[in-house]
């Protein structure tokens, strides 16, 4: 039984759904921009408004456009790590530069409330561990690299 005819069906169905994947982090990403751009306006006209600073004045709504930004880099790195796949690329650098963002982006947006906890202590050293060993990883990986891309003497 010729097995590869039974499977071909079924990796163009694959492929098509990658393919389909794109697309749809592409729209979600072009929509997120939208989004984010009508949030700034707002922000801003809000902060030309007499009364009490708000909009763009107020940190807590900065680190919301920052969260939402960073959000948008997640977006965009794992449409290239599915582009990537897609492709049968390496998708290692890309997926730890996507876990890298995300972990950025809890870490911006993390508040601890008025008093620290426990629970507190523990995202703190958690993140800065994962931020840590991320960053190690790519370090690695970035210097592997450029030394596999050199040639010999």
């Amino acid at each position: 039984m010729d097995y590869d005819r039974l499977i071909e069906p079924s990796q163009r169905g694959i492929h098509l759904a990658e393919i389909a994947t794109a697309y749809i982090l592409m729209g979600l990403f072009i929509v997120g921009v939208g989004d984010l751009l009508i949030r700034i306006a707002e922000a801003a006209y809000d902060s030309i408004q007499p009364g009490p600073p708000a909009g763009i004045a107020d940190p807590v709504v900065v680190v919301g456009f920052i969260d939402t930004a960073l959000l948008l880099f997640i977006i965009v790195e794992i449409y290239q790590t599915v582009v990537a796949y897609t492709r049968e690329e390496d998708v290692v650098r890309i997926v730890i530069i996507a876990a890298l963002i995300a972990v950025s982006r809890k870490i911006i947006s993390f508040r601890p409330g008025e008093v620290i906890g426990t629970d507190d202590l523990m995202f703190a050293g958690t993140f800065s561990i994962l931020l840590l060993v991320l960053t190690l990883a790519l370090y690695v990986l970035r210097t592997t690299d450029d030394d596999g891309d050199k040639e010999p003497p």
